[in-house]
């Protein structure tokens, strides 16, 4: 499909500015200036955030009354249940808490709802047996904040509530808690909004820290977990998320945590950095939660006993190992059923399965979406005739809204406008399959078309590893920091290939006597639209490529188009 490329149009002596100011190179600058920052504090903060630029913890509402009832628990030795998700947010949240506690001496319990029979958030049975375990004060963490019933039960039993979570608050309002920790809460008015779940228990064990008056250490040795939670969250990182990203992954590279060194180990990278994260250690630890064994990536994350994490490491990369196997299974069926029912010329593609892995399909629907460029939505039925599935979208295209439009053949759905979990009858199917393409149409869906954003062209005499490693300083890069993408004009290709089966797309190309290497991962099926000696147009990323211990320059390919 064709693709937009929109280049920034940089404001030029703004760039020579920065460049001569910082002492940076002139490609870095670009980049400052693209993105907006400008002044001199942003610049400091994006390149080299210290422990000072975190925010007042107690400027978050409801704050102090959860530190108050913390301590008062941590006095008494209190039985205590952190209520967490089953995700690397939720995980590592349950994780930074329990340890923290456990280092001010209060040992807590915890619960992780199981995925594949739970769902998502609190659940009435859980809080009973909460109830009956004798814990009198709960802390929820990545979840909670829609949770209405489940709290008010919980204070039927007798138990206290403290609600610590990122998403938003239902229209209804906030629930009956005795402290709701939430940014998103309308009455907020923290200076930022967009911490991820393990960001605002970073803010609640800044808070319990300064209140119990001991050293920053005892709660800034955490941000190398904090830091993972942050980033695999997919949570813009900028402002107080750079801070926690960019000092955390400082600490990661040094990390005390046994079972995080071990994991990024036995991931196969060799840098620390966003990608070892997003790619590394992120599917391994939300694996075990797909898979419904959640706890054993935070028995990973708490233990200290080598030969136990060393096991729980194995078990790790096993889980990731059979839940790309059943992906791999159900993106084949979902490919030839879209080829087969020519589902392909539909707005929306929504394809239904049988038995399919819940814990799978929404990473599925998002392969499927991003290789159409439409939204999908994978259905899975079970004997019952319930259909349970995920949906992913495309940007310009608020899926959400979409089906709230063709509420009345659906059993229920949840989610926003770019991902969304559904409940729906058979027989309900392709009514809702009409209702949804006539939505799209009405959207005007077909207008909408992939952009690439492109920071800067530039020509490869200007290329060096220098200039390329200059590039790190931009890390770590996640939502609203995305890696920079660069346009390359008229290169020559001097080798064209294709690798794995077809799959992937390797090229050398050329620039008078320039040459650089360049990949395109799923591009594959480009290999015969071009010959030696074409001059391409590239769009991609710039990165240092190492095989067989040798370090190669190489442009990791976005899109590729004929030079005109």
């Amino acid at each position: 499909m064709n693709k937009k490329w929109e280049i920034y149009e940089t404001d030029v002596e703004k760039v020579e500015e920065i460049k001569e100011k910082y002492g940076i190179n002139h490609l870095l600058a670009t980049i400052l200036v693209n993105r907006n920052i400008l002044k001199e504090n942003e610049i400091r903060l994006f390149l080299k955030p210290t422990r000072n630029d975190f925010y007042d913890p107690f400027l978050i509402t409801d704050m102090k009354i959860a530190v108050d009832r913390i301590i008062k628990a941590i006095n008494n030795k209190e039985k205590v249940t952190i209520y967490g998700d089953y995700d690397v947010d939720g995980i590592t949240s349950i994780t930074v808490l329990k340890s923290f506690l456990k280092d001010v001496g209060l040992e807590t319990d915890f619960y992780i709802p199981n995925r594949l029979e739970e769902g998502y958030g609190l659940n009435k049975d859980a809080i009973e047996k909460i109830a009956k375990e004798g814990c009198r004060l709960m802390i929820t963490v990545d979840c909670g904040i829609s949770c209405m019933e489940e709290i008010d039960y919980a204070n039927k039993l007798g138990i206290e509530t403290i609600v610590t979570d990122h998403h938003e608050p239902s229209d209804t309002g906030i629930p009956k808690a005795l402290a709701v920790i939430d940014n998103k809460r309308k009455d907020s008015t923290y200076p930022f909004r967009e911490l991820a779940g393990v960001g605002v228990v970073f803010k609640l064990i800044q808070a319990l820290g300064i209140r119990l008056g001991i050293k920053e250490e005892v709660y800034l040795k955490y941000l190398d977990i904090v830091c993972i939670g942050t980033i695999s969250d997919i949570v813009p990182l900028v402002d107080e998320n750079r801070v926690i990203a960019k000092l955390g992954i400082m600490l990661v590279e040094q990390t005390k945590n046994i079972g995080l060194r071990s994991i990024i180990n036995s991931s196969g990278y060799k840098n620390i950095d966003s990608t070892t994260i997003s790619f590394g250690v992120a599917p391994r630890i939300n694996a075990c939660g797909r898979m419904g064994k959640a706890e054993e990536a935070l028995k990973l994350f708490l233990s200290s006993n080598i030969n136990e994490v060393n096991e729980l490491t194995k078990k790790l990369n096993e889980y990731n190992r059979k839940r790309q196997e059943i992906e791999k299974e159900i993106y084949e069926n979902v490919i030839e059923t879209i080829e087969k029912e020519h589902l392909n010329k539909n707005k929306t593609l929504i394809v239904t399965g049988k038995n399919w892995h819940n814990g799978v399909i929404g990473i599925v629907s998002s392969k499927i979406t991003d290789m159409y460029f439409k939204p999908s939505i994978l259905l899975s039925f079970e004997e019952d005739g319930i259909g349970k599935g995920s949906g992913r979208s495309i940007p310009g295209f608020d899926l959400h809204e979409a089906l709230s439009k063709c509420s009345d053949k659906i059993e229920k759905f949840g989610g926003h406008s770019m991902a969304v979990g559904i409940t729906i009858k058979k027989e309900n199917v392709e009514d809702f399959k009409k209702e949804i393409e006539k939505v799209s149409i009405d959207s005007n869906i077909d207008k909408i078309i992939p952009i690439i954003n492109i920071d800067a062209k530039i020509n490869l005499n200007n290329v060096n590893r220098d200039v390329v490693e200059s590039l790190r300083q931009l890390e770590p890069f996640g939502e609203a920091n995305k890696m920079p993408i660069f346009a390359f004009k008229s290169l020559k290709i001097d080798s064209i290939r294709a690798l794995s089966e077809g799959k992937h797309l390797k090229l050398t190309l050329k620039d008078n006597n320039n040459i650089i290497n360049a990949i395109g991962f799923n591009m594959g099926q480009l290999v015969n639209e071009y010959r030696i000696g074409d001059k391409v147009d590239i769009a991609g990323v710039l990165e240092i490529n190492t095989f067989n211990g040798i370090d190669n320059l190489q442009i990791n390919m976005k899109d590729i188009m004929k030079s005109i």
